[in-house]
């Protein structure tokens, strides 16, 4: 059940911090300001399991917030008070709507942001379109989110809004970087059964049709269950189809069983490009030598020409900050996670009344600010509720013992820079 807040009040609460309430009884609550009042933002990711590597730089990534966010925003001639409550979904949907419900109910947040797949993205976005609370989300494809919470073209969500990429982004970056190489255009494809395989696979929205126009077959045996430890099936269909392309969207402990056993069982890809498993250093690094040449999407780069809406910093200057701050590598969510807290700061600023849900919403939708990932702006986007960031193409290359990203195919984002040449394994 959807329950609208009838303005001037504030909040909706549920009656319960469960995952999966039908009819939730709706709370009424009226906090009492002093006078620096204070706009409270509740953030969710996964902290821990088996997505974790998205929430790597959330701790580097919050103390930067919390600091630019110190001398308060102003909104109306007046300085609120920003507070960032964090919570860990522990890469689990039904925990993600746990700790969404409990930010909602027992902490009383104005706004609620979520990233890092549809299993944290939905099931948070899901309790504040429930609550009527303003949501605001990232890093994960917009069709998995749109359509993975039911949602209907042209009517779409009332208070939670997405920024990210789409599939047919990610299709257009692997068949910007394929073409070139000559390789043969049988494809190995590896999705499973979750909210992002589903999508990645499915036959109307997701690989199939694309690539198949674009003359390309895709060999796909299937979903499989997350973590599993035998991808036997799979390699063989791939070995018998002669399939010199492998793509799909894996959780990093899968791809890293199904590499090590696609290597004792010899299926040996000329090329290598996955979704989400390999966008970490860390999970490339623990692969050795077999992850010199694997090849994913390209969302965020110390490359990208992009510049923060609260003080400035580049691209560039945010990772080195991270890796100065932290001795480790700078991830790709780093700069989405900065950007969903630069649109907070956005929306904070311009809302006519920070007292209502409502105005709160309104601002959201009217965004237009230019981030570190890019243009945040709701009017221009490919459905309601989404407005896409732009997406590339790159390969993770050893040289002279340092692993690095580089940026092999940009036709759709050219204003990003090619910083190195497509190569293929083995």
């Amino acid at each position: 059940m959807k329950t609208k807040w009838n303005k001037p009040s504030r909040r909706t609460f549920m009656a319960s911090a469960t995952a999966a309430v039908a009819a939730p009884a709706i709370l009424r609550s009226t906090r009492a300001y002093a006078q620096s009042p204070t706009i409270r933002v509740g953030h969710v990711s996964p902290q821990t399991g088996p997505l974790a590597s998205f929430a790597e730089a959330d701790g580097y990534v919050l103390e930067a917030i919390n600091q630019a966010f110190a001398g308060g925003i102003e909104n109306n001639g007046q300085s609120w008070n920003i507070e960032i409550i964090n919570k860990d979904s522990q890469s689990n949907p039904n925990r993600a709507a746990e700790v969404a419900a409990d930010l909602i109910l027992g902490d009383e947040v104005d706004i609620i942001v979520a990233a890092s797949t549809p299993d944290t993205v939905n099931p948070v976005s899901d309790q504040a379109e429930i609550n009527y609370v303003p949501c605001i989300t990232t890093d994960c494809p917009w069709q998995p989110y749109f359509f993975g919470r039911n949602g209907v073209p042209g009517e779409g969500f009332e208070s939670t809004y997405h920024f990210f990429w789409g599939l047919e982004d990610v299709i257009g970056a692997f068949l910007d970087m394929w073409g070139p190489t000559g390789v043969g255009k049988t494809v190995a494809g590896l999705f499973p059964n979750d909210a992002d395989g589903n999508a990645w696979g499915d036959a109307e929205n997701g690989l199939p049709k694309p690539l198949a126009e674009a003359g390309y077959e895709l060999v796909d045996p299937g979903r499989y269950q997350p973590l599993s430890d035998d991808f036997s099936t799979q390699i063989s269909a791939f070995k018998a189809a002669g399939c010199e392309i492998l793509t799909g969207n894996m959780i990093p402990p899968d791809f890293a069983t199904f590499w090590a056993q696609a290597a004792q069982q010899g299926f040996n890809p000329k090329i290598a490009t996955i979704g989400k498993a390999i966008l970490f250093p860390s999970v490339v690094e623990a692969l050795g030598a077999r992850g010199d040449g694997l090849s994913s999407e390209v969302w965020w780069s110390p490359d990208h020409p992009f510049s923060s809406s609260l003080d400035g910093q580049t691209a560039r200057e945010l990772a080195d900050g991270f890796t100065s701050a932290t001795g480790r590598p700078w991830t790709q969510p780093i700069g989405f996670k900065y950007a969903l807290f630069e649109v907070v700061a956005d929306v904070v600023k311009r809302a006519e009344d920070l007292e209502d849900p409502e105005a709160i919403i309104a601002a959201i939708a009217a965004t237009n600010v230019d981030t570190m990932v890019g243009t945040v702006d709701w009017s221009n986007g490919p459905i309601n509720n989404v407005t896409k960031t732009p997406l590339v193409a790159g390969q993770w290359q050893i040289e002279d013992g340092n692993l690095d990203l580089k940026i092999v195919a940009n036709s759709a984002a050219p204003e990003i820079p090619i910083t190195g040449e497509m190569k293929l394994l083995g």
